[in-house]
């Protein structure tokens, strides 16, 4: 293993099954694999990092992004083209798109990306690769 690389992100949520059709279903098409299964939780891997989604009886309230703690997740998607399939196809799964008045430049001029955002508010952010002419 590389010091320092990410080993897990464990996310509480208020409602498993919820979370699972949005989070995992983008979970899966980013490549994460099924990892973990148990009743009150689930987790996807892709290489030597996963990610678990999980309904706990500690969990007190909802998620808000603008609170301290977690804002969002950011993602390499890939090309410009399957950013742009991904955002599209996610609304089918409890997404929504996120400052659409200036997607895909929401992050600048030079940053293509798609923001969204769950039923439940949680953000994720879909980074495309750099390409030469973006600079």
């Amino acid at each position: 293993m590389t010091r320092g690389f990410l080993h897990h992100i464990e996310l509480w949520v208020e409602d498993l099954a919820t979370a699972r059709m949005s989070l995992g279903w983008l979970l899966a098409q980013l490549g994460y694999q099924d990892f973990q299964d148990w009743p009150a939780g689930h987790s996807w891997r892709l290489s030597e990092t996963y990610v678990v989604l999980e309904q706990s009886p500690g969990v007190a309230g909802s998620h808000d992004r603008a609170r301290a703690g977690l804002n969002h997740l950011a993602f390499h998607a890939g090309s410009r083209d399957e950013v742009d399939h991904l955002a599209s196809a996610a609304v089918e799964h409890g997404w929504s798109l996120m400052f659409a008045d200036m997607h895909p430049h929401a992050g600048g001029r030079a940053h293509y990306a798609a923001y969204l955002e769950n039923t439940d508010g949680f953000e994720v952010e879909l980074v495309a690769d750099t390409v030469p002419s973006d600079t």
